[in-house]
């Protein structure tokens, strides 16, 4: 996904919009045939709120590393509190029992 909706940043800048938004959904389809049959095997381990905040950490660490290498955007201190900032959200949504579904 990071590379669908960042990539064209660095390359698409001739491109229409209409052309970035195609290609961009035609690499994030194959990431979307993957996602859903992995929730759907997660979630008979973790609860629904456990799955995303899995993919955002994800996320955010393909993230960290596409614009360093692809972008080449520099890292500043402030981005790095952040990111723990959501590492630590992250440990509290798994540090304690979640409650399970509503009945």
């Amino acid at each position: 996904m990071t590379f669908a909706w960042y990539g064209h940043l660095k390359y698409g800048h001739g491109w229409p919009l209409w052309k970035a938004i195609l290609v961009s959904w035609a690499i994030a389809l194959m990431e979307y045939c993957l996602a859903v049959p992995a929730n759907r095997l997660g979630y008979a381990k973790f609860s629904g709120y456990q799955l995303k905040i899995i993919q955002e950490v994800i996320t955010i660490v393909v993230f960290i590393g596409f614009a360093t290498a692809f972008l080449k955007e520099k890292i500043a201190w402030n981005y790095l509190v952040a990111f723990a900032c959501l590492g630590v959200a992250a440990f509290f949504a798994f540090a304690f029992k979640a409650p399970g579904p509503a009945a």
